[in-house]
C-alpha cells in the first residue's frame, strides 16, 4: 500500500464541540459479562490505582472484563505536565510502604499469569521511585511465578536509577518514545529528551541482554511516515525487541493536545508489517493498541 508522506491531514470537527469526531473504526462496544466488576472489587479492595482509569484508556472495560489491568504505583498524581496524559498532575505524597504487599496479594487474587506495572513520574524523589518499583517486583515474585512487565518514567537525573529496578529482574521492560524527536518537546513537556530515552533502553539491554525491552508511540499527532520510519530504526539501534503503535486520542478536555489526524487500520497493518521486516521480534499495530493492551501474548510469543 502507499503510504503518505506526512501526517498532517486534519480530522473533521464535531459542529456541537468542535473536536474531532471518532471515525468509525474507533467506536467500541462494551463487553458483556460482569469480569469488570470482578475487577474493580479487587482494585478497591486493595486500594490500588491503574493507568487504565487514570489515563482514560479506551480499553479499560475490555481488559477489566478478562480480569487483568495495568497497575499504577506510587500515587495517582504526576510532577509532569505531557501534553497527551489524561494523569492529574500535582504535588504527591510520599509512596505508601504497604504498596507492594497490596500490589501482590491482588495479583495472587486476580490470578494473573502476566503483571505489568507502571506509575506516574516521581521527579521529586531522589530515585524516582525505582526503589519502590523494584520492592514491587519483588513482592510479586514472592508469591506467584508470573512474568511481570515494567512500564516505567525515563529516571531522568536519578543516578544509579535504572540499575535499581534493574535487581529486580523483570521480564520487560518498557519505556514509551510516545512520538518523533520534533514533537517530543510539545507532546511530552520539557523535562523530557528523545535521546535520553533511546539512551535509557540501551542501557538496559546493555545491562541486562536477557530481558526484553519495549517501546510505543503514538500516532495522529503530526508526524510523518518518514519520522516514523525514523523513530524505529532508532530503537532497534539500541536493541529495542518489542514495538506498540496506537492511535493518540484527545482527553475529555481542550487542554490537551488535539488529534492532527485519524491513521486508518490499513495503514496501521502496513506499519507493522514493515516494523517487523525492520527486526523487531514482536509488534502490536492498531488504533486500539496500547503500552500493556494484549502484553502477555506478546511476552509468551517471545
Amino acid at each position: 500500500m502507499n503510504q503518505p508522506s506526512s501526517f498532517t491531514e486534519l480530522p473533521v470537527a464535531s459542529p456541537s464541540t468542535g473536536r474531532a469526531r471518532l471515525p468509525a473504526w474507533l467506536r467500541r462496544e462494551v463487553p458483556k459479562g460482569n469480569g469488570d466488576h470482578f475487577t474493580s472489587r479487587v482494585l478497591e479492595k486493595f486500594g490500588l490505582e491503574t493507568v487504565c482509569e487514570h489515563a482514560r484508556c479506551p480499553n479499560r472495560m475490555e481488559c477489566y472484563s478478562q480480569k487483568t489491568a495495568t497497575f499504577m504505583i506510587l500515587g495517582d498524581l504526576c510532577t509532569r505536565s505531557c501534553g497527551f496524559c489524561a494523569v492529574a498532575r500535582g504535588t504527591p505524597s510520599l509512596p505508601a510502604v504497604d504498596e507492594p504487599a497490596r500490589l501482590a496479594a491482588a495479583v495472587v487474587q486476580m490470578g494473573l499469569q502476566h503483571v505489568v506495572i507502571t506509575s506516574v513520574t516521581r521527579d521529586d524523589l531522589a530515585d524516582g521511585g525505582a526503589q519502590h518499583f523494584h520492592d514491587c517486583v519483588v513482592a510479586v515474585r514472592d508469591c506467584t511465578d508470573a512474568t511481570i512487565e515494567l512500564l516505567t518514567p525515563d529516571f531522568r537525573n536519578c543516578p544509579g536509577a535504572i540499575d535499581i529496578v534493574l535487581e529486580a529482574a523483570p521480564d520487560v521492560f518498557n519505556h514509551n518514545t510516545e512520538t518523533v524527536p520534533r514533537l517530543y518537546r510539545r507532546v511530552r513537556g520539557p523535562q523530557s529528551d528523545y535521546r535520553w530515552t533511546l539512551h535509557l533502553l540501551e542501557m538496559i539491554k546493555r545491562h541486562s541482554p536477557s530481558i526484553k525491552t519495549k517501546s510505543g508511540l503514538m500516532l495522529g499527532l503530526g508526524e510523518t511516515h518518514d519520522e516514523l520510519l525514523g523513530v524505529l530504526a532508532d530503537l532497534l539501534d539500541v536493541g529495542c525487541d518489542f514495538l506498540t503503535l496506537g492511535q493518540y486520542l484527545q482527553p475529555a478536555t481542550d487542554r490537551y493536545l488535539p488529534v492532527v489526524r485519524f491513521v486508518p487500520p490499513a495503514e496501521f497493518t502496513d506499519l507493522g508489517d514493515k516494523a517487523r521486516r525492520m527486526g523487531f521480534s514482536q509488534v502490536a499495530s492498531g488504533p486500539f493498541v496500547r503500552s500493556s493492551y494484549h502484553a502477555r501474548d506478546m511476552a509468551e510469543a517471545r
